[in-house]
C-alpha cells in the first residue's frame, strides 16, 4: 500500500484503537487525492456532451461534459496538440482522451484534454470536418466559381484506376449512349499514402496536355468505386482538393456510392453519385439530342415544303409585277399607240382623198354645165394646190408622230438601269443574298460583294469598311 493510500485509509476511519487521529490540511489532502487520481486512473477516454464552453483570451479552453446524470469539468490548454479545437461547440457529442487530475486551489476534479474526437466518428472524420471548414472558408466550395458542363463534349479526360470497376462502368455507359466520345485516360492509384499526390499530378498533366492539342479536352472525370472511409481518404486530402480547384477544365467528381460525400465532391464543378451516373451526365446532351434531331429533321422537311410553296407563290407574284413594270411593256404600249396613230393617219388621208375626189367630181359636173375655158384653168390651178396640200399633210403628221415616238423612246432609255450604268455608275450587291448595298458602313470585313457595271460584273471582298466623313 502506497503512502497516499495508507494516509487516505487512516483518514477514512480505520480503527485507531485509542491512537491519536490524523488530521489533514486542505492543501495536503488535495495533493494526496490528486496523486491518487493521477496514479490510479492515468489517461482515460470519456464521452459526453459539451456544456459551458469558455474560450479564454490566453488560448485555454474550459468546458464541461455531461450525460444524463453527471457532469465532468475539462480543461484544454493552449500548448496541447489536440488538433481539433475548432470542433468544440456547446451541445456537441465528443469523445475525449485526457488525464484525470485535481485542481488543488479549488479542490476541483477535472480532465486535462489531450485529444478530441466527435462521438461516433474517428480521427479521419475529425480531420475531414476540419479540412472541410478550412477549404470552405477559403472559397473553394463557392457556388459562383463552379462551371457548367458543356452540352456536347467531344473529348474527356479520365482520372481513375485502369483495373477498377469504375472505368468499366464509365466505358459501358459511354459506349451505349455516345460511342463517338473520346476518352483520354490518365491512370493512377485511387488509395494509399501517395494516391492523392498521383491524382493531383494527373489533373495537372491533363490540363497541360489539353492546352497543347488542336482539339482540347472539354472536361475531366475523377472517379473510383465505393469503399470504406479509409479506402476513400485520398479524396479528402488538401493537395487533391486544391488541384481540382486549380484545374482550368471543369471537373466531375464521382467517387464511391451515392451516400459518400468527400472533399473533392464539394470542390468539383459537378458531383455525381456514382461513376455510371457521371457518365450519364457527360453524355446527356448527345443522348437527348438523338430524338430531338429526328423530330427536327421531320420538322425541317415540313418547313422546307412550306417554304418552297410560299417562295413559288412570291416568285409568281414578283414575276407578274416585273412584267408589268418592265420597260419593254411601256415600249410595247408606245409601239401600239404609234400603230394606232398611223392607222388614224391613213384613214384620215383616205377620207381626205375621197372628199377631194367628190369635190372634183362635182366641180367637173359644174364645169361641164358652164363654159369651161377660164373656169377650167382656175379649177386646174386650185386642184393642183389642193393636191399639193393633200400630199403634205400626211407626211407632216407622220413626221410629228415619229418625232413624238422618238422622244418617248429616249425617255424610256433614260429611265432604264442600263442607261444609268452606261454613265459610269454601278450596282453593288451581297454575293450571297443579292441584297443591294447602299451604305458602306453596313459592309462587314470579309463580306463578298458583286458589282454590276455597264459591261460585265466584278467580285470583291471587304477589307475594311469606310464611312463618309
Amino acid at each position: 500500500m502506497s503512502r497516499e493510500q495508507q494516509s487516505l485509509w487512516d483518514f477514512g476511519g480505520s480503527p485507531d484503537h485509542g491512537e491519536a487521529r490524523r488530521v489533514y490540511g486542505v492543501t495536503e489532502l488535495n495533493r494526496v487525492v490528486k496523486g491518487l487520481l493521477e496514479s490510479q486512473l492515468g489517461t482515460v477516454w470519456v464521452e459526453g456532451q459539451i456544456t459551458g464552453l469558455r474560450q479564454q483570451a490566453s488560448g485555454h479552453v474550459y468546458f464541461g461534459i455531461k450525460d444524463e446524470k453527471a457532469q465532468l469539468n475539462c480543461a484544454l490548454f493552449r500548448g496541447s496538440d489536440s488538433g481539433n479545437r475548432s470542433l468544440l461547440e456547446d451541445g456537441t457529442q465528443v469523445v475525449l482522451q485526457g488525464e484525470v487530475t485535481l485542481f488543488e486551489p479549488r479542490g476541483q476534479y477535472q480532465l486535462i484534454i489531450r485529444k478530441v474526437e466527435l462521438q461516433g466518428q474517428g480521427e479521419l472524420q475529425v480531420k475531414f470536418e476540419k479540412l472541410k471548414r478550412k477549404l470552405e472558408a477559403g472559397g473553394l466550395f463557392a457556388p459562383g466559381r463552379k462551371r457548367p458542363l458543356p452540352d456536347f463534349p467531344a473529348r474527356v479526360g479520365l482520372v481513375t484506376s485502369p483495373t477498377g470497376a469504375a472505368i468499366r462502368d464509365v466505358l459501358h455507359v459511354v459506349q451505349r449512349r455516345n460511342p463517338s466520345l473520346q476518352i483520354v485516360l490518365e491512370p493512377c492509384r485511387m488509395q494509399g499514402e501517395s494516391a492523392a499526390a498521383e491524382m493531383a499530378g494527373a489533373l495537372q498533366r491533363l490540363n497541360q496536355w489539353s492546352v497543347r492539342q488542336a482539339e482540347p479536352l472539354d472536361l475531366i472525370l475523377l472517379t473510383r468505386g465505393g469503399g470504406s472511409l479509409e479506402d476513400l481518404w485520398a479524396f479528402n486530402e488538401e493537395e487533391l482538393a486544391r488541384a481540382v480547384h486549380q484545374s482550368a477544365l471543369p471537373v466531375v467528381s464521382a467517387v464511391g456510392h451515392e451516400i459518400d460525400f468527400l472533399i473533392t465532391d464539394f470542390v468539383a464543378d459537378v458531383r455525381a453519385a456514382t461513376p455510371s451516373v457521371a457518365a450519364e451526365l457527360i453524355t446527356q446532351g448527345v443522348f437527348a439530342s438523338r430524338g430531338f434531331l429526328a423530330e427536327v429533321a421531320a420538322q425541317l422537311g415540313r418547313l422546307a415544303k412550306r417554304g418552297v410553296g410560299l417562295a413559288r407563290r412570291d416568285l409568281s407574284a414578283l414575276s407578274h409585277r416585273l412584267n408589268r413594270a418592265h420597260p419593254r411593256r411601256a415600249l410595247d404600249d408606245s409601239f401600239q399607240r404609234l400603230d394606232n396613230q398611223l392607222d388614224d393617219l391613213n384613214r384620215l388621208a383616205k377620207q381626205g382623198v375621197a372628199i377631194r375626189q367628190d369635190r372634183l367630181r362635182l366641180t367637173r359636173q359644174r364645169l361641164a354645165s358652164l363654159r369651161p375655158a377660164a373656169l377650167i384653168a382656175q379649177r386646174v390651178e386650185q386642184l393642183a394646190w389642193l393636191r399639193h396640200r393633200l400630199g403634205g399633210v400626211p407626211r407632216r403628221k407622220l413626221g410629228e408622230h415619229f418625232a413624238s415616238f422618238g422622244r418617248v423612246v429616249s425617255q424610256l432609255e433614260l429611265l432604264s438601269p442600263k442607261a444609268i450604268l452606261a454613265r459610269g455608275y454601278s450596282i453593288t450587291r451581297d454575293a450571297k443574298t443579292g441584297a443591294v448595298l447602299r451604305d458602306a458602313s453596313k459592309a462587314k470585313r470579309g463580306q463578298v460583294l458583286r458589282t454590276h457595271l455597264h459591261a460585265g460584273a466584278l467580285s470583291s471582298t471587304v477589307n475594311a469598311p469606310e464611312t463618309s466623313r
